[in-house]
């Protein structure tokens, strides 16, 4: 994708029925297109303008509501036409055609957004956050994306760059006046600044590892031995008959996935095959999945069958949740309509989870109202959040600004300036990368191609 003076055009909303459709238009020729369109010279910027839309042989296209913004002051920096037309799938492409006839071009997927970070609308950090904020799924990464699409993470980085350049400027102060009277303490304070600077970074850091992939959402297994109720209660998660429920044990023999949102984020439940010894291979497929599902989510929630005392499949099980004590463990105890058999004392007592209540799937007990308390904790969205790196070329460039300077404490505490500055140049340079990037036209085309048309 090369950058240049042509003015783009694109349908701007998702194609199939609606109420409206907008096209958009980037560039010079933007309002000379739109005069052509409306057979009218003279539209205010930023104000709603109620117009009639021809082709080139006068016919009427549609009735729409035009909005034109002069640049610098639109999305690209350019001058920009929205054109607010009836929905559906042919007002909106037969609009297009006529803006193509009148000397624009098609735009590629993500080239607005592209002209707006290449006339500085945007920086990089903009642009990803944006990126996030189209394929999100779930309220939190919106909230955080739109603070950072607002600048959040660019004032942080500018920030943190203000703030090396004055450590910078201190050194090449006393490289340059080594013979003058220069305040004794300068070298302390450097220290503490230094000090303080890395240890901001070391924390957003260490916060954007730890909630960066949070922020898509949670993912749980629900393990257990064969019948002891999972398709059941996924069935009471989801409020619904989702998985197939049977007398036979093995019933599922592979793994049922379904997402249900969850205090503004998502929460994917996987009702696994049931963890036992089998020689039907295709069930055993089933049960290595399952196996594997469960190493690979966040949380883990065990079904243990109070009517029947522990055996061998439940100390399996119990192995399985021993070894992955690293994730968030729950436990439900289920069938507790029948006589107690299971010691439930002795397996917490080895086994602490986040919750373990006694219920009957049998009875339709609700079942979610239970899991969002327990889990209420991990989805409470942190105002801090606004600062989390979300990509890891984000978190990458920070990691190698955070050495740079680590690598700055010996040259500062001996004195070694010309050793100190190199070393904070390179920080600067690592970290003004996570919004102002070196680029490429190559560069550019993988960074943007993954938007969709019209933005």
């Amino acid at each position: 994708m090369t950058f240049t003076n042509s003015t783009i055009a694109a349908i701007a909303t998702p194609p199939g029925l609606g109420a409206i459709a907008i096209v958009k238009l980037s560039g010079s020729k933007s309002l000379s297109i739109l005069n052509a369109l409306s057979h009218r010279q003279r539209f205010t910027p930023r104000m709603a303008t109620l117009v009639s839309l021809y082709d080139a042989t006068g016919d009427l296209l549609d009735q729409c509501l035009a909005l034109y913004f002069k640049a610098p002051h639109s999305y690209t920096g350019e001058d920009v036409v929205e054109l607010q037309c009836h929905g559906g799938m042919v007002v909106a492409r037969l609009i297009l055609e006529a803006c193509l006839k009148q000397g624009a071009i098609l735009a590629k997927g993500g080239e607005f957004t592209q002209r707006a970070f290449l006339n500085n609308r945007m920086d990089l950090s903009q642009v990803q956050a944006l990126a996030k904020l189209l394929e999100s799924q779930n309220a939190n990464m919106v909230k955080v994306m739109a603070k950072q699409i607002k600048g959040a993470l660019k004032d942080f980085v500018q920030t943190t760059r203000t703030a090396l350049l004055k450590l910078l400027a201190s050194s090449e102060v006393l490289i340059d006046y080594a013979e003058e009277d220069l305040p004794l303490n300068l070298l302390d304070r450097m220290q503490e600044d230094l000090e303080q600077i890395e240890q901001q970074l070391l924390k957003v850091l260490e916060v954007s590892r730890a909630r960066s992939a949070k922020l898509e959402g949670y993912t749980l297994s629900i393990i257990g031995k064969p019948n002891v109720g999972k398709s059941s209660l996924l069935n009471a998660l989801l409020l619904e008959e989702r998985a197939l429920v049977s007398e036979i044990a093995g019933t599922t023999r592979d793994t049922i996935e379904e997402v249900i949102s969850l205090y503004g984020s998502s929460l994917k439940i996987i009702d696994t095959a049931g963890i036992r010894t089998s020689n039907d291979p295709i069930e055993r497929l089933g049960i290595a999945k399952s196996k594997q599902r469960m190493q690979e989510s966040d949380i883990i929630l065990a079904l243990f069958d109070l009517s029947s005392p522990l055996d061998h499949q439940d100390q399996v099980i119990l192995e399985l949740l021993q070894a992955n004590q690293d994730k968030i463990l729950c436990v439900i105890f289920n069938k507790n309509d029948c006589p107690t058999k299971l010691d439930t004392t002795a397996l917490l007592a080895v086994l602490p989870p986040l919750f373990a209540p006694a219920m009957s799937l049998n009875t339709k007990e609700p079942c979610l109202p239970l899991l969002k308390k327990a889990l209420k904790p991990l989805f409470e969205h942190n105002p801090n959040d606004s600062l989390i790196l979300a990509t890891l070329t984000q978190q990458n460039s920070l990691e190698l600004g955070i050495k740079s300077l680590q690598s700055a404490k010996k040259p500062l505490q001996h004195a070694e300036l010309e050793l100190f500055s190199y070393h904070i140049k390179d920080a600067l340079e690592s970290i003004v990368a996570i919004s102002t990037p070196y680029y490429t036209d190559e560069m550019l085309d993988a960074m943007f191609q993954e938007f969709c048309l019209g933005k």
